[in-house]
Formats: structure tokens, sequence, C-alpha cells
């Protein structure tokens, strides 16, 4: 085992996320548009939105509402979608990373300074945050699924490159390629995955004081907040 420090930040995104559904939906909605756009809308020749398809169904979107996307598409008068990733340095020399999908790219850089304005911390220049990062999929098993033994003997052999847990779940670590395969393997064995997705794991995090803490929490959550920002990732121990 690895120790759920490592994983800290998910637990963090993770209790968000619960909160915002609504921003799931958005997101995927964006990405099904934007593949469809670029690739045309059969998944079968177009990577893309086969991809969408399947975050699509991993979060239980309706049916209708991807339909809904796909025909919006075709609409001239729907914008695309630009995929857009911010660096930033919060209060102690932690890193934060802002993932976002936008038809507006002035609108999301200026709602980046507003919130470095307001909630402290900088933007940072492409690549000093992120070299400290690694993409990861990461797929979340309930502990009620089994017991740690035999699971680790199953994500191991259905691809996983690491498994860890905290309180409540079992967390399985994979490439960013491996991530629906792996979930597929797991769930032909009878396995429930409550959630599957791409991270952004520290390779190393920082420790900060009550205060720095305290106060990237709220840059963070006002990150969150804004309409264009998808996720977060920080390395705050």
């Amino acid at each position: 085992m690895a120790g759920h420090s490592k994983w800290a930040n998910i637990k963090h995104k993770k209790g968000r996320a619960d909160a915002k559904k609504g921003k799931v939906f958005s997101r995927i909605a964006k990405e099904i548009i934007s593949s469809v756009k670029q690739g045309g809308p059969d998944p079968k020749s177009n990577t893309k939105l086969r991809i969408a398809l399947q975050k699509a169904r991993i979060a239980n979107v309706p049916a209708e509402n991807i339909e809904r996307n796909i025909k919006k598409a075709s609409s001239n008068d729907q914008s695309d979608f630009s995929e857009l990733t911010y660096e930033l340095y919060g209060h102690g020399g932690v890193g934060i990373i802002v993932d976002a999908m936008t038809d507006n790219k002035n609108r999301t850089a200026s709602d980046m300074r507003i919130a470095t304005n307001k909630k402290g911390g900088t933007i940072a220049s492409p690549g000093s945050v992120s070299y400290n990062f690694d993409r990861k999929g990461v797929i979340q098993i309930g502990k009620d699924q089994g017991d740690e033994e035999t699971l680790f003997l199953q994500v191991t052999e259905a691809g996983a490159e690491d498994f860890d847990m905290d309180d409540e779940l079992y967390l399985v670590i994979t490439s960013v390629e491996q991530l629906y395969e792996v979930k597929e393997k797991l769930e032909e064995q009878g396995i429930t995955c409550s959630e599957a997705s791409l991270e952004m794991i520290p390779k190393t995090t920082v420790e900060c004081s009550e205060e720095d803490q305290k106060a990237n929490l709220e840059l963070i959550e006002f990150l969150e907040d804004l309409d264009d920002v998808d996720v977060v990732f920080h390395n705050m121990g």
C-alpha cells in the first residue's frame, strides 16, 4: 500500500464534486458538442466522441441528454468549446492545476485573474507546476465490493498500475489510455465501480501552515465555482 496521503487531493475534490454533479454533466455535454463539431456524429469513426460517450455512461447521463447534445452540435449557431489548463502557485508554494472547457477564452482568462486578485496566488507559466503531477486514471470502488487482498489481485490482473485505499474507498490507478478498459474488466467480474475519472496526481506534496491551507482552500473553492472550470487539482499535503 502506498498510503493515502498521496491521494489527499482526490478526497477534497470528490467532496466538492458530489455536491456539484451538474458540473460533470455540463463538462460531458461540452465534450460531446466539441467532438461532434470536430469529427462528426458517428462514434465508430470519431474516437473523441466515443470517449465522451463512455464518460457519459459512467456518469449516468440520461440518454436523451446525450442525443440532445449531439443534435445541438450540428447547429451552426452552437459555439465550439476549447479545453484549457491553467497552472497556478497558491499560498505557501502549493501547486494548483485548473482544467477548464470554454467557448470564450478571454472570459476564462479574466476569471483566472479575478480569482488570484481576490483570493491570492499567482498564475504560473505552462509546465512550471504540471511537471510535478502525473495524469492518471482513477477508479473508485466501495469497500463493500470485496476484501483488500482479493481486489488487489483482481485489479492487478485487469491491468491497473497501482492500488490504494482511504477510509471509505479502494482507489485503482491506471494509465490514461487504459482507464475504461480496466473499468470494463472489473465490471465483467461483478465489481461495481462508483466513479472513474482522469486525475492529476501529485508526485510530491507540499506541507503548509494552517493559515496557508485555509487560504488555499478558499482559492480552490473560488476557482471550482467558476462556470468554465471543471476540476481543480493541488499538491497540498
